[in-house]
């Protein structure tokens, strides 16, 4: 059997590699390699209650004593369970991608995301027992979850001594997670907040919103004259912007901006901080000019996170807007990202625009090239060839990054050049290659 944990999880669609079955064996493993008491949130996809009763089925038939969070976003679990003394946490939710897909992660009883061995272990026990029959199990609610993990957010603002009174905000909540938590805690600070998509809607979350799709928020922001727009997936684990003139703030501009923030403010532990391999060019020589170190993770805030723990630092993310405040989270947390940002606007008195000059973004291409297998990829001649050739065309540069997608069947070609054509150029280039060999 393939590795059944991939970056963030297990993932698949519901019903198909996501059935029941699987779910309940996941959480017989939980119980049996991370504890018996254990709190399960999730998004509002309409697979959700199918998986969360197999969880719980699957959590008592192993003697655990499971507790529904109920519709929150993933760095709220992870939070609670930290918190109020659980072993497990465990977030049903696929994140970003369609409403048809599922997906279940797991953190220990401290809020962080399993390692990889303890994954190894999880499926060695599935593999032995999936498929065997349980009884129906209960579980017992946890009251006012949502409200116990927006006034945790809430401190970012509080603690600096600023508000966000006078400020106009839009939201794209991606009819997910943070339907309930991040209006109503913008609004609590002082914020005037328009919401998109700001009902849980399981079946048109992610679908054309949120952030991986910032057009209707950026029509929001200019239609009502908003200072800032934010965007959240579907777990609210990330969260992209946008500033006034429509110019994207992902998680590149947020890291540079909230580093060089904790580095005047002496808050930068360790001079520090933590990015993955997708992270723009333009990000490491704004922190080489800000003085600041930085750490290269591979993609995965798992693994961003990891190098955190290992190397004392205080901010670490990603380009995608899984951004990690150490201080704070103990996983990305997309609405104490906006909150940071925020925070930096109001204290500072600039604007979205203003703070973005820290960093110049090099032009960058990014094709996603379904395939049929996804190991097919490695020790293809055909596919290595372009890439050489790729590389000593960018020279120094420019780069070329070429990996498998950890949570989907794709293959992300990513280049950056001095100029968007050359990156469009080489990249769907390359791409065209990767279709040739293993396309789907």
């Amino acid at each position: 059997m393939a590795r059944l944990f991939g970056t963030d999880g297990v993932r698949g669609v519901a019903g198909e590699e996501l059935d029941r079955d699987l779910a309940v064996a996941l959480g017989r493993a939980a119980v049996r390699k991370i504890g018996k008491r254990i709190f399960i949130g999730r998004d509002s996809r309409e697979s959700g209650p199918m998986i969360e009763q197999a969880l719980i089925d699957g959590i008592c038939a192993e003697g655990g004593q499971p507790a529904i969070v109920g519709i929150v976003p993933t760095p709220a679990v992870a939070l609670i369970t930290r918190e109020m003394g659980a072993n497990c946490g465990i977030v049903i939710s696929a994140s970003h991608n369609p409403p048809e897909y599922n997906g279940i992660k797991f953190f220990d009883g401290e809020g962080y995301k399993l390692p990889d061995a303890v994954e190894d272990e999880m499926q060695a026990i599935v593999e032995e027992i999936r498929g065997e029959q349980v009884e129906t199990g209960q579980a017992r609610p946890v009251p006012n979850a949502a409200l116990y993990y927006a006034n945790h957010a809430a401190a970012v603002l509080q603690e600096r001594g600023v508000d966000l009174s006078g400020m106009k905000i839009a939201v794209d909540c991606a009819h997910g997670a943070s339907c309930e938590t991040t209006p109503a805690t913008l609004r609590a600070l002082g914020a005037e907040v328009f919401v998109i998509n700001g009902d849980p809607d399981g079946s048109e979350i992610n679908v054309g919103c949120g952030s991986t799709h910032l057009e209707p928020v950026k029509f929001l922001m200019e239609s009502r004259g908003a200072d800032i727009a934010i965007a959240h997936d579907g777990d609210a684990d990330r969260m992209l912007a946008l500033a006034p003139d429509g110019t994207v703030i992902d998680g590149d501009f947020l890291l540079a901006i909230c580093a060089k923030d904790l580095k005047e403010r002496g808050l930068l532990d360790n001079n520090l901080v933590v990015s993955t391999v997708m992270a723009n060019l333009g990000f490491q020589l704004a922190m080489k000019r800000e003085g600041i170190d930085v750490i290269t993770t591979k993609v995965g805030d798992r693994y961003v996170l990891e190098a955190m723990r290992e190397h004392g630092a205080v901010l670490g993310g990603e380009q995608s807007g899984h951004i990690i405040f150490g201080k704070r989270n103990t996983t990305g947390d997309g609405l104490v990202s906006a909150l940071e940002l925020l925070g930096v606007i109001a204290a500072s008195g600039k604007t979205a625009t203003e703070l973005m000059s820290v960093m110049e973004k090099f032009p960058q291409a990014l094709v996603n090239v379904r395939v049929t297998d996804r190991t097919l990829y490695d020790g293809n001649e055909a596919i290595a060839a372009v890439e050489a050739a790729a590389e000593a065309e960018l020279g120094d540069g420019g780069r070329l990054l070429v990996r498998p997608s950890g949570t989907e069947p794709l293959i992300r070609v990513m280049v950056e050049a001095h100029t968007q054509q050359q990156a469009d150029e080489i990249a769907n280039r390359v791409a065209d290659v990767v279709i040739e060999q293993i396309g789907a």
